[in-house]
């Protein structure tokens, strides 16, 4: 039997719910919502959506690189935006994150995120090999 890994990403705050960063199981990490956080800034918030973009991405990144994967095993990454508007701006950051790499996508438009963000960013991933 395949054992279940729940982890929690170092840099990063720790989660205030009951779940983790990600989970690991069977060469696949499946990471928790993440949100545009400052790590070690609570309560300090990117201003623009470009910006909390590519602050979301960035704490992707750090825990797919706990999990031991990186953005180009990406498989599938679920949007959620506060508004549909925000939509050109998000998706030129997330074209510069992802480059050539691209993931399976939906994009979901919310009427309003934890704490107050724009984006939240869900994302399934291939452990590296």
């Amino acid at each position: 039997m395949r054992t279940l890994e729940c982890l929690n990403a170092p840099g990063l705050d720790k989660p205030a719910g009951h779940y983790s960063h990600a989970v690991v199981h069977g060469g696949i990490a499946f990471l928790a919502g993440q949100l545009p956080h400052v790590p070690g800034e609570p309560g300090r918030k990117p201003g623009s959506i470009e910006e909390q973009t590519r602050q979301v991405l960035a704490n992707v990144d750090r825990v797919l690189s706990a999990c031991g994967s990186r953005r180009d095993r990406v498989l599938r990454c679920t949007v959620y935006i506060s508004d549909i508007a925000h939509w050109p701006a998000v998706n030129k950051v997330y074209g510069e994150f992802f480059g050539e790499h691209r993931p399976a996508r939906s994009v979901v438009p919310v009427n309003e995120l934890h704490h107050g963000y724009a984006i939240e960013v869900e994302v399934t991933a291939a452990m590296d090999e």
